[in-house]
């Protein structure tokens, strides 16, 4: 029997996303955005890590809807920049949800670095929660270095600038199964889908 899931987020990029991911892993489950449920609140991202944040939407949406629920939080984290944007990064610039905003931000905050030290990586907690208590935590992380001009139209978020570790493209210019298969994203979503199928201990 398929699972029903609610996917906590409202971006419908990172839902097309993930469903690429986990059914590319085998997860038999139907997942669905909290905008299926249009009664529900945003929940507030007041945690101080990438995992605290994904586990308090996942908890809050299980808890509303009586269903489990997986959630992320994810982000760029920018050597030169002490880490930053960090767990900020869908709000770097002031507004959430800005991609173009905050991604100028970045690039003019960099913009006297020297190309060697432009290393950067995007950083994935991805989290599920079912109504019975059971929780599981993944993070996983896609180093790479940020590149001086925007290219590439995949992707959403810093994609454009972010320049993957092991090849020249920008993670906006990957393909969508190109990007799945060495992303951050991707691989704390395929860590999860194994924890949530293994055995008979399997969270699903």
């Amino acid at each position: 029997m398929t699972a029903r899931v609610v996917l906590a987020t409202r971006n419908a990029g990172k839902i097309a996303e993930l469903r690429a991911i986990l059914a590319g892993a085998g997860l038999d489950i139907e997942l669905v955005g909290v905008d299926a449920f249009p009664e529900l609140e945003d929940v507030a991202e007041t945690g101080d890590t990438f995992a605290a944040n994904a586990l308090l939407k996942a908890r809050a949406v299980s808890v509303a809807t009586g269903l489990p629920a997986i959630a992320d939080d994810s982000g760029l984290s920018v050597d030169a920049l002490n880490g930053m944007p960090g767990i900020f990064s869908a709000r770097w610039a002031g507004r959430h949800g800005d991609d173009e905003a905050n991604l100028q931000l970045v690039l003019a905050q960099l913009s006297d670095v020297p190309d060697e030290r432009r290393g950067a990586e995007f950083v994935c907690a991805a989290v599920y929660v079912d109504p019975t208590g059971r929780e599981a935590v993944c993070q996983e992380v896609m180093r790479g270095h940020i590149i001086r001009t925007p290219r590439g139209d995949n992707g959403f978020g810093y994609d454009p600038i972010f320049a993957f570790a092991d090849g020249p493209l920008t993670t906006a210019e990957m393909s969508a199964a190109d990007k799945n298969a060495v992303s951050h994203r991707g691989k704390a979503f395929r860590a999860l889908a194994a924890l949530l199928t293994e055995g008979s201990e399997g969270l699903l």
